[in-house]
């Protein structure tokens, strides 16, 4: 299995994964590293043919088996979606996605018109973030909408 979590420590034998495009709920029973990939071992799956069924698709966890971020940090899921506004109170849009430069991320806002904005998640434009209400406030520097 390719580990694409942050948290590779929570993969713990005995907690059910959700694999596949129908999250197929599945009960691990052990696991090894063999760098850089993690090899397991799931309830029921005894040979390599019925492992075989379950190659290159992706396991999930449910959000109760997520690790708390701390304050101020966001899953990504839960960015995705949210309505973005700036500081006069006009909408731009919602964030489509979300891209990874290394340094940081940086929201793409999809507008129903118009061409998308690229607004990096630093706190300099980022000024709130409100899950409840889905909405993120933002400064836009001089240049940063398109024309």
């Amino acid at each position: 299995m390719d580990v694409l979590t942050d948290f590779p420590e929570r993969l713990q034998p005995g907690m059910t994964l959700y694999v596949g495009p129908d999250h197929q709920p599945m009960q691990l029973l052990s696991h090894r590293w063999h760098i850089p990939a993690l090899l397991v071992t799931f309830e029921g799956l005894n040979t390599p043919e019925q492992a075989g069924k379950y190659r290159n698709q992706l396991a999930y966890v449910t959000a109760a088996d997520r690790p708390p971020l701390p304050e101020g940090e966001y899953y990504h899921h839960q960015v995705i979606g949210l309505k973005v506004i700036d500081e006069q109170g006009v909408v731009l849009g919602t964030i489509a996605e979300i891209l990874d430069t290394g340094a940081n991320d940086v929201y793409v806002v999809r507008a129903e018109i118009g061409p998308e904005i690229l607004i990096p998640a630093v706190d300099e434009f980022v000024l709130a973030v409100d899950l409840d209400r889905r909405e993120l406030r933002v400064r836009l520097a001089p240049g940063l909408l398109p024309e």
